[in-house]
């Protein structure tokens, strides 16, 4: 059973807000760079650039963060741009959900192995059953919910959703 939480137009105003948030917080940067997730988190980082594109005239650079979700360990956390290109500059952490923590927090150690001007993060959805002690700065919505419900975010053509199985 899927009971829907945020529909495709809630998701837009979401994506919108945030994107305003992060262009207030970094109004004097020449460069922004959106470091998405892999997966739910880098769709969630291209439809933020899309509107920041619009709204500013700083570049707006997206990086793809890659782990293993399961053990972040195991693989460690690979970018696809070299660290140069984020030495010194503003990086929002994008994903589309924060549970536990564990994927956000791995990434922001990775981020802070260089100097930056600023490390943010946002979220989609926040669960609240953190593991770690990380929090989002930009977040669209934050449920409380039971370790058994099941947050699906949906990024579709015209269709997005985020729903509870």
């Amino acid at each position: 059973m899927q009971n829907t939480i945020l529909t495709h137009e809630q998701i837009q105003h979401k994506v919108r807000r945030i994107s305003y948030q992060i262009f207030e917080a970094n109004v004097d940067e020449q460069e922004i760079i959106l470091a998405g997730i892999e997966g739910g988190g880098l769709n969630f980082a291209k439809k933020i650039e899309k509107v920041l594109k619009e709204i500013t005239n700083a570049t707006v650079t997206i990086c793809k963060v890659s782990m293993d979700k399961k053990n972040p360990l195991l693989t460690g956390v690979q970018t696809s741009i070299p660290e140069e290109m984020y030495t010194n500059k503003s990086v929002v952490l994008v994903d589309d959900v924060l549970n536990s923590g564990t994927t956000l927090i791995y990434g922001v150690v990775h981020f802070l192995k260089v100097p930056l001007k600023q490390l943010k993060t946002a979220v989609l959805v926040n669960r609240n059953h953190k593991k770690y002690p990380v929090k989002a700065d930009y977040k669209g919505i934050s449920l409380s919910t039971s370790l058994q419900e099941q947050v699906q975010v949906e990024f579709k053509p015209k269709n997005d959703k985020v729903y509870l199985s």
